[in-house]
């Protein structure tokens, strides 16, 4: 079985976008290991921290290493990656090996697929996050699967996944698969 790191961009407890990465695992339950990426106490990227290699950046460089495929559940900030995602994929971008800065990242040749909870954003999320994953030398699969966030949620924190969103996450758990 493939083993697929989830990484959801929302920290807060309950996101919508934890609910969907939910889905996601219940999509894949029995065709693959699903981990979430604790990235929380992750400090924000300074070549100061680089060596020693920090507790915290080897812990999500070995969850990276682990993981066959990694599926990005992201909320749109300001129609844009949020800061803690960005702030993750640019650590996980930096050579292993400093003395050779053009090496190989543990993100190289790493499958990835983003899938989106937002209410606006998600075509200039996903232009983002196509420009930025190739160039960080990973390789993106499958359609992105945006959903709205159903106006409900805001009060009662429960999303509801309509059945095109379900079947998008489906062709992306295929894609994964598939890889």
């Amino acid at each position: 079985m493939k083993n697929i790191l989830f990484v959801v961009g929302s920290l807060r407890k309950g996101s919508f976008n934890h609910q969907m990465a939910e889905k996601a695992e219940r999509i894949l339950e029995g065709k693959a290991t699903v981990t979430y990426l604790d990235y929380l106490n992750l400090p924000l990227m300074n070549q100061d921290l680089e060596t020693p290699v920090l507790p915290e950046v080897q812990a999500a460089r070995d969850a990276f290493g682990k993981a066959d495929a990694v599926w990005i559940f992201s909320p749109a900030y300001n129609f844009a990656i949020p800061g803690t995602v960005k702030n993750l994929l640019d650590w996980m971008s930096r050579a292993l090996d400093l003395s050779d800065t053009h090496g190989p990242s543990i993100l190289q040749d790493k499958v990835v697929t983003v899938s989106a909870m937002a209410n606006a954003g998600h075509e200039s999320l996903f232009a983002a996050y196509h420009a930025l994953l190739p160039f960080i030398r990973m390789q993106v699969v499958g359609e992105f699967t945006g959903a709205k966030i159903n106006p409900e949620a805001w009060g009662t924190g429960v999303v509801t996944l309509d059945e095109e969103v379900v079947a998008g996450l489906e062709k992306q758990a295929e894609a994964l698969l598939n890889a």
